[in-house]
């Protein structure tokens, strides 16, 4: 797939919604008082729960007939996606929120990277629109820089984090194109469900024992973020690359700010206004940057 390639009106209309779910997720988090691990924990752990009948019910054929490469491209993007959690979680108790969120937000900087270092030339317009919205995200956030040790820690975890997310939605898109998203979703939500449930049993977090709150902010966690968000950016990466996909899911901070005003109080940054017209404008640069998609067939 084009790297850049123009999304279909229906996949921008699919992202929209898909950014508006997850813009939720950090005051869900917020509210939930259980370990941050445990909340990805919990998230994954109940979407495989609703995804894994459904799948076993409908997708018998499919996976009778799965071959090796796509399945293990699909654990693949499950790793990914748990080691995504595991090192973008963990930054912010080494470094700033500040620096934790403007660092991770260099996801769509790696996602580009990887489409050139897979052969796909990435136009100039669509490096500009990158660093326009990477731009607006570090604006926002008010990055700062912190010279402890400690601190540097954090940083490389979060840069990692934003690293990871792009591997995780890159081979996500390698696997979409033969695999539906149903059956795609089950295996990598199951992986990342069981690495991160293996870390939070090793690391000491626990996994139950939460206030009856919590539990709902983890069942809303997973019919929003989870199942609105990443299931729904999982369904149109069948059509829509990995690059414009992480550059669009920026925009998922102006929402969690303007979330965070509403639901707490919490003034956004008067940095706000202005940083969310930069994040669109780099979206609207990458997205025209590439030609229209040849159409492709719908696998669900």
């Amino acid at each position: 797939m084009d790297p850049v390639s123009r999304p279909p009106p229906r996949d921008l209309a699919l992202i929209a919604v898909a950014v508006a779910a997850v813009s939720t997720a950090a005051p869900l988090i917020r509210e939930a008082r259980a370990p941050a691990l445990a909340v990805a924990f919990w998230r994954n752990a109940f979407a495989v729960a609703v995804l894994g009948p459904v799948c076993a019910a409908r997708r018998r054929a499919e996976i009778a007939r799965l071959a090796p490469g796509p399945a293990g491209g699909a654990l693949l993007a499950g790793l990914f996606l748990s080691a995504h959690f595991a090192t973008w979680v963990p930054s912010l108790s080494f470094t700033t929120v500040a620096s934790s969120v403007a660092l991770v937000a260099t996801q769509p900087v790696w996602a580009a990277l990887l489409a050139r270092a897979r052969g796909h030339d990435v136009p100039a317009q669509a490096w500009l629109g990158i660093v326009v919205a990477v731009g607006g995200a570090v604006l926002l956030t008010g990055v700062d820089v912190a010279l402890s040790g400690r601190a540097l820690v954090g940083d490389l975890l979060a840069l990692a984090g934003g690293a990871l997310a792009a591997a995780y939605v890159t081979v996500g898109g390698e696997v979409r194109q033969t695999v539906s998203t149903t059956l795609y979703t089950t295996i990598c939500y199951s992986t990342a469900a069981a690495v991160l449930g293996l870390l939070c049993l090793g690391g000491g977090q626990a996994l139950g024992g939460f206030d009856g709150r919590t539990w709902l902010c983890l069942l809303a966690l997973t019919a929003g973020p989870q199942f609105l968000g990443h299931s729904v950016v999982n369904r149109v990466l069948r059509t829509t690359s990995a690059t414009i996909v992480s550059v669009a899911i920026l925009f998922e901070i102006v929402g969690s700010s303007f979330l965070a005003w509403l639901a707490f109080g919490e003034a956004p940054p008067a940095g706000a206004y202005p940083a969310a017209v930069l994040i669109a404008a780099g979206i609207v640069l990458v997205v025209l940057s590439g030609r229209p998609p040849d159409p492709v067939p719908l696998v669900d």
